[in-house]
């Protein structure tokens, strides 16, 4: 089912991906530090430049062995090229994503066709979570890099016999390497998707040759030195606590944040993955039909002919490797008792390539009967919610007397409803080619505004930057500086000093009678019921005003919660 290349199509679809990958690279720096993940990993390789010690990871400089350093160190390395600059560490974090992307073009082109890999890619790179993912969250985005590498080196290796030995000591390399960002689960995922994918494939006894020993000996040549450095420097005290802490009680046992159902994943493949999701279905489908297809060569055949269809034969195994992979990653995690959507992250690759088959074979008119049917319905169902999500956009952000209006957001809704529109349309005329252009077309606008203007626009709710600077300009260099109930780690990176971490009323108490200057962000709640209980007089100092994602608060146009930097320095109050 390779098809020849085709000119056209392929120039067509280079322009497409172009304007999906685009936007990867705007204004990298034109947003502060998210508190909720990419602090710890902008600053941790700060720390460990700064003291040349990459063997323990520092945060607050304080110990951090919560997760293995290769993604500090890559970030680490940036900074020693480039300086130490959040443009420089997004940089770092979106080449890894635009490599979840090339693995996708990889993937899809080794299984089926050139078109269809540029499908794949331009219908994963134009995915507005891929595009956040990939200039917020390093480790996440890396630790799925190794693992689609070491997917790709798989099906490399299945698919061209003659290099296997190659392609499956690329494999373990990748492997080690997610074992050094993320830790055992980049080992484990991996194997239990190869071995039930054998079994599916009715192969168990290609097990024998996938080079056991090498491949444990690989793995712990790249893996084993970093952990065999910190027991010397600490002994087992951190290695257990990330592997039991870190690991197995995150799984076994909910860590914070929402009770979520076994189903968790299912809206979030929906979600995160559009455009791609439109035909996730249809790919898992077709990978089990290629799976039964059998060879169309005979005994009489030339041994050319013959050679060609047996590679046919080990190309059709690959869409149900990807289904596996998708199907085990995506179980495998909604048995654990914390969820969260960016878990799920590693099995992007092969969901896109399933998806870019399927919805080539789509535009090449090599669906018929039932399945075109369903596959063009399901594009013009992707194209209505397309056009549903852009229009409640546009309505609940973009009002003026909306506290949570966000520059961009009118503009842009109604440029998902156009594009959304345009794909029923076009779907319902048989113009599946238009339908899928206006996709990945309309949605990479959206991409592009969401960078350029509502981005920075929402610099209004991340106060902590500025924040900072008010207190550079007041502190002395004694000063206690932190934060109560509000998690602003990002507070280390923007003032380059330590800073405390309250979220017992005692706590501040304490820092306040230390006879210290004291600057702490507060969330206004906290200190109007704190204030009459603390020992000394208090300033507000600025306020700002927070995003809190609750539908409910935005309908109900409730204003934003507000924080505070307080202070027991007399100091005039500035609004933000």
């Amino acid at each position: 089912m390779i098809n020849d290349r085709n000119p056209r199509w392929a120039t067509l679809l280079l322009v497409l991906l172009a304007i999906a990958t685009s936007p990867y690279f705007v204004r990298l720096g034109a947003s502060s530090l998210w508190d909720s993940n990419e602090a710890f990993y902008a600053e941790t390789p700060r720390e460990m430049a700064e003291s040349s010690d990459f063997i323990s990871p520092r945060f607050n400089y304080q110990p951090r062995f919560n997760k293995p350093p290769l993604s500090y160190w890559i970030v680490a390395g940036f900074y020693e090229l480039f300086g130490v600059s959040v443009t420089i560490e997004r940089l770092a974090i979106v080449l890894g994503g635009l490599g979840i992307v090339a693995i996708a073009y990889a993937l899809t082109r080794i299984a089926f066709c050139h078109e269809a890999a540029l499908v794949a890619a331009a219908m994963l790179a134009s995915s507005p979570r891929l595009l956040m993912f990939a200039r917020r969250i390093m480790i996440d985005v890396y630790v799925s890099l190794f693992m689609g590498l070491a997917l790709l080196f798989f099906a490399l290796a299945s698919s061209t016999p003659n290099r296997r030995r190659t392609y499956l000591s690329l494999m373990y390399c990748s492997i080690g390497l997610g074992v050094l960002t993320k830790g055992p689960i980049a080992l484990l995922l991996p194997t239990v998707a190869i071995g039930v994918f054998l079994i599916f494939a009715r192969k168990p006894g290609e097990i024998r040759k996938l080079m056991l020993p090498a491949g444990v000996l690989i793995i712990a040549a790249i893996v084993l030195p970093w952990y065999a450095a910190v027991y010397a420097q600490h002994g087992w005290r951190y290695i257990e606590a990330f592997l039991l802490e870190d690991n197995l009680s995150r799984y076994a046992e909910r860590a914070w944040g929402p009770t979520r159902s076994f189903l968790f994943y299912i809206p979030v493949l929906a979600v995160d993955l559009f455009p791609s999701s439109i035909f996730l279905a249809p790919g898992v489908w077709l990978a089990f039909k290629l799976q039964r297809a059998p060879a169309t060569g005979s005994e009489q055949t030339e041994e050319k002919e013959q050679e060609q269809n047996a590679e046919q034969t080990l190309r059709n195994r690959l869409p149900l490797l990807y289904a596996v992979w998708l199907a085990v990653i995506v179980v495998f995690f909604s048995l654990s008792k914390s969820k969260e959507d960016l878990y799920i992250l590693p099995v992007y690759p092969a969901a896109a390539a399933l998806s870019g088959i399927i919805s080539w074979q789509l535009l090449s008119r090599q669906l018929t009967g039932r399945m075109y049917t369903a596959t063009r319905w399901l594009l013009g169902c992707g194209g209505l919610l397309f056009a549903i999500a852009g229009a409640a956009g546009a309505y609940l952000l973009s009002y003026r007397e909306s506290s949570y209006a966000l520059a961009g957001a009118g503009l842009f809704g109604s440029a998902a409803f156009v594009g959304g529109v345009l794909t029923i349309l076009s779907a319902k005329q048989r113009l599946s080619t238009l339908a899928i252009v206006a996709l990945v077309v309309f949605v990479s606008i959206i991409n592009w505004g969401f960078v350029l203007i509502t981005l920075p626009d929402f610099e209004r709710y991340k106060p902590v930057a500025q924040l900072c600077k008010t207190i550079q300009d007041r502190a002395s260099d004694d000063a206690l500086i932190g934060y109560y109930r509000l998690a602003s780690p990002s507070m280390v990176f923007y003032l380059r000093r330590p800073v405390f971490e309250f979220y017992e009323p005692k706590e501040l108490q304490q820092a306040l009678c230390s006879g210290k200057e004291v600057f702490c962000i507060i969330p206004r709640s906290d200190y109007e019921a704190l204030r009459p209980l603390l020992p000394v007089e208090t300033h507000v100092l600025a306020s700002s005003p927070v995003f809190q994602v609750k539908l409910k608060r935005i309908l109900d146009k409730v204003s934003p919660p507000q924080v505070l930097l307080i202070s027991n320095t007399v100091e005039q109050t500035t609004e933000q």
